[in-house]
Parts: structure tokens; sequence; C-alpha cells
């Protein structure tokens, strides 16, 4: 049975599901290691709520709970996606996900930084842990069956590009719109409250804004009429491990999983980089991110254009380069002979390029090697590559997660920012390695497969 194409109204409210769960999700993604193991500037911003040095090595227990978080959230991918895969839900396998998840995903997303003991205690570091556990897991519920919902409501390659275009337009908003916490949390204070309770404000905000925005794709699209689902025959773990048996996909999520080492590295650090590094108040973090992201949006249209002229994976390289070069920029940032703030619109804008590169192409090309795998197996399990993928990329989070609060403790003050400058030289090493192993992705097997399909439609 043929499936109807999805309107373009509808495109976009699907792509408005991204911005909610961006969303919703920047806070405990960026902030808890900014509220539990502040920058170091003189002043006093948050309580400290448990034992902030380190316990085992290097290791600090807000390193530790944001890592187990992400290990947990990467090992729940593929099991989510499994099952979403193999759903026979009436109101549709990967909606019923959605709808499920999306209210318990936001309150979540508050209630991690909400301690229940005011001061140092262990009872806090148990309580984020578990909150912490919960909400990677309606947040995997939420995102890897939204994720394979590409797969299925957009039906050939260029269309597929299009509909990953818009989701990282929406992702960058959403993630824009988080930057301004910073900001935000200063207007509160401005207005009287403390700082705990300017960024608990805040983050509610976000939660709030960002559920209305998730459940706009369970409202609008309907599986039964847009999607060309195919059950998957395999087990769940079958499926994961005939998804990495794939070359191709297994090149690209290990290239991915460096990107997402940086990025986390980046997005994390911004913060240290602003008030350590460039010596600005904390607002300032919120207008270079807003920059960066704004910046990213006018590279969208020109890195769509060049990537169906150029193929997807020669883009992807350029995005890794200039994402190096901003890396080892950042390694000397607040030392260069230029005005501080002149420093911090290069970051801005040489950040604003590879977040556009890779906002854009990796869901396409995993939505095309899913296809070509379908084609080439007869067994289509999209949910099983976006739930692999986003198993690699927060595998790469995580490690970035423990790494940075540990990095942080060489040196977080004005007087002493090494281990601020060492977050920026671990990216690089990162970077280097996922771009050698991107060179030896094969695209044009993966086309000359989805090129196979269409001349059989045709």
């Amino acid at each position: 049975m043929s499936v109807m194409q999805l309107p373009y109204w509808k495109k976009i409210m699907y792509a408005l599901g991204q911005l909610g769960w961006s969303l919703t999700s920047f806070a405990v993604g960026n902030l808890l290691v900014y509220f539990y193991l502040p920058p170091d500037t003189g002043t006093t911003s948050f309580p400290t709520y448990f034992y902030q040095g380190s316990i085992i090595g290097a290791l600090t227990i807000i390193g530790l709970i944001f890592a187990l978080g992400r290990l947990f959230d990467a090992i729940t991918d593929p099991v989510i996606a499994g099952l979403s895969d193999r759903g026979k839900f009436k109101f549709g396998r990967r909606r019923t996900f959605l709808a499920v998840s999306a209210i318990p995903f936001a309150v979540l997303s508050v209630l991690a930084f909400i301690p229940p003991v005011g001061g140092v205690s262990i009872v806090n570091a148990i309580f984020l842990t578990v909150v912490v556990l919960l909400y990677y897991l309606f947040m995997t519920m939420y995102v890897t069956p939204y994720f394979a919902l590409l797969s299925e409501i957009a039906h050939c390659p260029n269309e597929r590009l299009q509909l990953s275009t818009m989701i990282s337009i929406t992702w960058a908003v959403g993630f824009a719109i988080g930057s301004q916490v910073y900001a935000l949390q200063g207007m509160f204070e401005g207005n009287g409250f403390s700082p705990v309770v300017a960024l608990r404000s805040s983050v509610a905000i976000f939660a709030v804004v960002g559920f209305i925005f998730m459940l706009l794709p369970v409202l609008f699209i309907d599986e039964k009429k847009y999607c060309e689902s195919h059950v998957s025959k395999e087990g769940i773990f079958e499926a994961v491990f005939s998804a990495f048996k794939n070359k191709n996909f297994l090149k690209f999520t290990l290239s991915d999983l460096s990107y997402w080492i940086s990025l986390t590295c980046i997005s994390t650090g911004l913060i240290y980089y602003v008030t350590v590094l460039l010596k600005q108040p904390k607002e300032t973090a919120s207008m270079l991110q807003l920059m960066m992201f704004g910046l990213s949006l006018l590279f969208y249209v020109p890195t769509n254009i060049i990537a169906k002229i150029t193929g997807k994976k020669k883009l992807l390289v350029v995005g890794f380069i200039v994402f190096l070069i901003t890396f080892v920029y950042t390694l000397f940032l607040g030392n260069l002979p230029m005005d501080l703030m002149v420093q911090g619109y290069i970051l801005a804008f040489l950040a604003a390029i590879p977040l556009a590169i890779f906002g854009i192409l990796p869901n396409a090309m995993v939505a095309d090697i899913a296809e070509a795998d379908g084609i080439e197996t007869g067994n289509y399990k999209a949910g099983i590559f976006f739930g692999a993928r986003t198993f690699m990329s927060k595998m790469g989070q995580s490690i970035a997660g423990i790494m940075f609060p540990s990095l942080l403790l060489l040196g977080r003050s004005v007087d002493n920012d090494f281990g601020i400058r060492l977050t920026a030289l671990v990216a690089v090493v990162f970077l280097v390695a996922g771009l050698f192993v991107l060179l030896l992705y094969k695209e044009e097997e993966v086309n000359e497969t989805l090129e196979s399909k269409e001349k059989l439609v045709g």
C-alpha cells in the first residue's frame, strides 16, 4: 500500500518536535557541571551540594553522575530503538513512545536542579543519580523513535536531506534559546532572585515550552498515512549487531563519536571559556552562544546546496577541519593580541560553521545508510540505526562528561586556567582521530544502492 507524501506544514510540525526536545534537554546536558561545579571567578554563585574534589583518582562525583547518565542513555538507545522498530501500537509505533515520554522527560529536566538537602550531603548525590538516569531513559524514549520517523516520512535522499535540514534548524533554535539561560538567570537575579532560584526558574520555563513543542509531532503525524514503515524481523540485540556489521555505518559512527566528545567540550566549556579565559560576565556566554547559532543558520542554505553537489562526506570533512581550527584557537583564548570580546566573536564565528554542517548532514547520512541496508538485506530497521548512532554519540558525551570535570580540577580559575585549556587540547586529539576514520567511509557505495532502488521504482 502506497503512503501519502507528508505536507510541508506537517514537516514543520515534525521539525518543531526537535526544537522541543532540544530545549528540554539543554539544562541537564549543559548546566549540570556549571551548577554543581561552578567556575571559580571569585564570587559565590551556587551552594555546594556534595563533595567537589576528586574521589577516585582524578574523577569527580558530578563527572561520574554525568557519565553514568550518558552511559545508561547509550545502553537504552538500541533497546528503545528495537522496541520501537518491532512495535505494533494502534496509535503508531513511534508516536506512542513520543506521547508517553514527553511529560516525565520535561519534569525530570527540572528536578535535576532541585537536590533535597540544602548543604553538602551524599543524599544529594544519590538523588541526582536517580533523577539523571530516569531523565535519560525518558529522553531516549522520545528522541530515538523521533529520529526513526525521519526515514519513514521522507521517501528519497533529497527529502531526507530536506527534513534533516529542517530538524537541524529547529535543534539549533532550541539550543540557542537554551543558551540564553545565563542571561535569563541574570535577569531574575536582577529582580531579587537568588542565583539558585534564578537558574531553576529559567530551566522550568524551558521545560514547559519544550513540552508544548514535543507534543506537535504526536498530534499531527499520522504514521498510517505518511510512514513507509517495515516491522523489523530481527531481535533487538541481533539487529544492533547487524547494524554495526555494516562497515560504512561503523566508520561513520566512530567518526561521529569524536565529534560528540568535542561538541560536549565546547557546549559545557563555553561558560568557563568566557568567564575565566576571557574574564567576561556569565551573560556574555549567552550572547556568544546566540551569535554562534544565529550564524550557523546562515550556513544552512549553502550547506544544503553544497552537499547536493559534492556529496555529504566531503562537506563533513570540511566540518571536521574547521572544528579542529576552532579548538586550536580556543587553546590560546584570552592570550591573543586583540580585544577579549573580539576573541569571543571569532570563536563564535568559527564554531558556527561546523555546527551547521554537523547539524544537517549526520541525520541524513544515517537515514541513507539505513535505507540502503534495508534494500540490501530486506530487513528495514531505521530505529536501530538511529539508536545505534545515538548510542555512539552518547558514549562520546559520556567520555566528555567524565573527563571534563576531572580536567577542571587541574585549574578552573583566573589564576590557574590550565585545566580549562586542556579541555580544548583533548578535543583536538579526538577530532583528528575522527577525521581519519571519516576518510575511510565509502559514501559512493551507499549512493549506488539507493540509486538502484530509484531505478526500480522509476
